[in-house]
Formats: C-alpha cells, structure tokens, sequence
C-alpha cells in the first residue's frame, strides 16, 4: 500500500476555507468533515486538513503561527502544465488569495504560487524532465 500524506494547517473559518479551496477545484472527503476539520483531496494519496484553530491547537502544545506574518510552511504541489499553474493562481486570486512572487521560469521549471485566505503559502510548479539540464 502506498504511503499517504496528512497535512494538517489550521484556518480561522472552516466555512470560508472551504468555499476557498472549492473555487480552486478541491474537493473533500466527507468522512473526515465535521465542524471542526475537513480533508480536502488533492491526489489519491495527499490530502490536507483543514482544522479550525481552536482544533488545531488540542495537537500541539505550541502556538500556532500566524502564517500572515511569518512563514510556517511552503506547500508545493505539482501541475500537468504551464497553463495549470496559472489557473491555480488565478482562481486563488480570484477567491480573495493573493499572488505570493513573481512566476518562476527556468525553462525546464515553471512556478508561482499564492497565499490563501489565512495566510499559508502555497507553490504551484510544473517540471519538464525532458528538458532538464544535466546541472540544474
């Protein structure tokens, strides 16, 4: 059985976290949604959860950051092409997100990214191994 990953990140408002990451194209596995959580699908074997703070903080006895002003993670998810990593920050910003920095073009790599509606940031990045140089 192959390996699935969890990734837990905590949001103010579940609600608007997930009408968010709906406009984007997720979709959640309803099994693991309450009012507290939600799994929002992103391949058949990673998925993120979505916990409200006040959730998040019953598994950890650290604060939670505020990922508005210090960064907490960088999550980066693969695309099929240069146009889907446009579109994913283009309906992101379109939901209320914001566009993080200036697209990355490598030739062999393509990338851009955006924050969400609580601040954590997400990259977008698409990689043509056919023409990745030797030394990259």
């Amino acid at each position: 059985m192959a390996k699935q990953i969890f990734v837990n990140i905590p949001v103010k408002d579940l609600n608007v976290a997930i009408e968010f990451y709906t406009k984007l194209g997720f979709t959640f596995n309803q099994q693991f949604t309450d009012e507290n959580a939600t799994c929002m699908i992103v391949s058949e074997n990673i998925m993120i959860m979505l916990l409200r703070d006040e959730f998040f903080k019953q598994f950890t006895p650290k604060a939670i950051s505020n990922a508005k002003e210090s960064t907490e993670v960088l999550i980066c998810i693969s695309a099929e092409s240069r146009e889907e990593v446009d579109q994913y920050v283009r309906l992101a910003i379109e939901a209320g997100g914001k566009a993080l920095v200036p697209k990355q073009d490598h030739g062999w790599m393509y990338g851009h990214g955006f924050e969400d509606l609580d601040g954590h940031m997400w990259e977008i990045s698409y990689m043509d191994m056919s023409a990745l140089p030797e030394n990259p």
